[in-house]
């Protein structure tokens, strides 16, 4: 075993460890939640990674989201976060997808065969198309639910999304989740915190997303906990 992964064998086992390292983890969407989950993944020795983002960093992604630096402003986050992976485990068999997924894609997307998936789309409807592609094809899946407009690290909860509440994220998607009938069945990560309503500008135009004032601690919370279950759950760890 790698040096650099000794102290998680001291806690995991170097069988546990070698279990890990034949696994496949995706993970859509490499924002403040997700870059952090990415990187938990890799640091706790997934052997094999799929990333997936189109966006590339602007100055307001500085105040929460690893990868996103002045220096940073203007490139590919899906880049970014291949090389910052690739320097943690260069042995570390990673796919990178730099671009947007669109709903109609998101079965063809998991076609690879992953061990779980971690959704961490910030815009609801391939958010909703990824997960219903993970249900559909049986493949284990932890969810970000909304990060913003919320300060409280202590209230975030993990549960099925049935148990979801106080999350207008959850809440929309558990509607339209309703309408396939599908009510439970897969974790969530989100804060039973009440959001606070002047965090939230209004949309502005079609298609448009509302703007969500954020906390620095918050979204790289929700990534690790992302991670958290994700590892725990393919090592079957109570």
């Amino acid at each position: 075993m790698n040096e650099w992964l000794s102290r998680t064998e001291l806690l995991l086992g170097k069988d546990k460890l070698e279990f890990l390292k034949e696994k496949n983890v995706l993970v859509a969407g490499l924002g403040g939640v997700g870059a952090y989950a990415a990187e938990n993944i890799c640091r706790a020795g997934i052997g094999k990674m799929t990333i997936v983002d189109g966006d590339r960093v602007i100055e307001s992604n500085i105040n929460r989201q690893l990868i996103a630096l002045h220096s940073t402003k203007g490139k590919s986050k899906a880049e970014l976060m291949k090389s910052r992976l690739l320097d943690i485990n260069s042995e570390l068999e990673l796919k990178t997808i730099n671009r947007y997924i669109y709903d109609n894609e998101m079965e063809e997307l998991l076609t690879t065969e992953f061990d779980y998936v971690i959704d961490a789309i910030d815009t609801l409807s391939p958010k909703f198309h990824l997960i219903l592609a993970a249900l559909t094809q049986g493949i284990p899946l932890v969810s970000s639910m909304g990060a913003g407009a919320k300060a409280d690290p202590t209230k975030v909860v993990v549960s099925d999304i049935s148990k979801s509440y106080n999350c207008n994220l959850a809440k929309v998607l558990r509607k339209k989740l309703h309408q396939h009938s599908i009510r439970r069945g897969f974790k969530v990560v989100f804060s039973s915190e009440l959001p606070e309503p002047d965090a939230v500008l209004p949309e502005e135009g079609q298609n448009k997303k509302s703007i969500v004032g954020t906390i620095s601690y918050m979204p790289p919370l929700f990534g690790c906990i992302c991670a958290g279950v994700v590892v725990r759950d393919l090592l079957n760890l109570e």
